[in-house]
């Protein structure tokens, strides 16, 4: 994996055009990312509601977790993360309202404004595991196999979104 941007891991500096091994982000951001992610969640859809310390809490994660985003996978794949997120707001709604009814709530229960943290979340931990996908199966530098990956990745998430669809019909 190669870096975009300078960072520090375990307080050695790693400068931008470095090598790294996936093995040294993936298991960190994507744990790390799943505590913050399922906190914010909770944060938004509990029953306290506290609106600023959501915004407080989960808007200054994502701002540093886009940062990373941008030292680690570079500007172009970031601005695809947004823009392919753009185009699944409907998407990631109907996700979102599928994970609450788990809790007998439902996303119009909200604000819009509520929703914005978790949305994040979710684009941010979807990019991520992507991107996992394609460095895990050496498909980054590899046009051949980093298409069979793109189709299976997304097969495999259609796959997902139809089953929640049908779920809830």
């Amino acid at each position: 994996m190669k870096l975009h941007g300078d960072i520090t891991i375990n307080n050695k500096l790693y400068k931008k055009g470095s090598q790294i091994p996936w093995k040294f982000m993936y298991p960190f951001f994507l744990v790390h990312m799943a505590a913050f992610g399922t906190s914010g969640f909770f944060l938004a859809y509990g029953s306290d509601g506290d609106v600023m310390f959501l915004y407080m809490h989960g808007g200054l994660a994502i701002f540093v977790y886009t940062i990373f985003y941008f030292a680690i996978f570079g500007v172009d794949e970031v601005r695809w993360m947004f823009t392919n997120a753009t185009l699944g707001l409907f998407g990631i709604y109907s996700e979102i309202d599928w994970i609450l009814s788990a809790f007998d709530k439902q996303a119009g229960d909200f604000p819009w404004y509520v929703h914005a943290i978790p949305f994040l979340y979710y684009i941010l931990y979807t990019f991520l595991i992507r991107q996992a996908f394609i460095d895990i199966s050496g498909s980054r530098n590899n046009p051949k196999r980093r298409r069979i990956v793109d189709y299976f990745y997304v097969s495999l998430s259609i796959l997902i979104y139809s089953a929640i669809f049908f779920s809830q019909l």
